[in-house]
């Protein structure tokens, strides 16, 4: 398990709760509108990096003034022991909400059928033809079309967002986008953070 960060609080994060947010280390697409760009890399050094116990005990610590915990990244889903952790994350009697790009199905599946996570936000970039443009990867849309049929079929409670890169996206993209979700799953359009692209050419007004 890496961690990257930690947001002691958030009122913004988890939908009616207050939260604190831990940031996994890594992430396997490279979107160009990133704005974690420190999460990225999987091999980062270890003097960056935050053990699970020190965070498990700031959870602690933080006691009844928290809700819940949202774990993102990164990728969350990259990290095989993230079952163990969000157990952890259960045994301090909070609530769990993950957030993902939906690259790792059989993870996710685990999650759920485990019953480790209360609510699930999967970042959706992009309509299926434009994912490599958004991702800056070979995107694996049938894993990812996977994870969108496992969130629609799951009650858990869960979330589809996209960035809106109007640079790279158009209100027909949306429009597509929203055309890709299962019936009744709520969409959110989430304003792009310019300043802090993880391309240059983004950062410009």
């Amino acid at each position: 398990m890496k961690i990257g960060g930690y947001e002691p609080c958030s009122l913004c994060d988890y939908p009616g709760k207050v939260a604190a947010a831990v940031f996994m280390q890594g992430c396997n697409f490279r979107c160009p509108f990133c704005h974690n760009a420190q999460l990225l890399p999987l091999d980062a050094p270890a003097d960056r990096l935050l053990s699970v116990e020190a965070v498990l005990e700031r959870l602690r610590r933080a006691g009844r003034r928290l809700d819940a915990v949202v774990v993102s990244g990164g990728e969350p889903t990259l990290h095989d022991d993230l079952p163990e952790f969000l157990a952890e994350l259960r045994g301090l009697g909070l609530e769990v909400k993950l957030d993902t790009n939906g690259s790792h199905p059989g993870m996710l599946a685990r999650l759920l059928r485990d019953g480790l996570v209360d609510f699930v936000a999967m970042d959706l970039k992009a309509p299926w033809d434009k994912y490599d443009l958004l991702t800056g990867v070979a995107a694996p849309t049938e894993a990812l079309r996977e994870s969108v049929a496992l969130l629609g079929r799951s009650t858990v409670a869960h979330q589809f967002r996209t960035t809106f890169v109007t640079d790279l996206l158009t209100e027909e993209d949306l429009r597509d986008i929203r055309r890709q979700l299962p019936p009744g799953s709520e969409y959110k359009v989430q304003p792009f953070l310019r300043s802090m692209a993880l391309d240059p050419q983004l950062r410009r007004p």
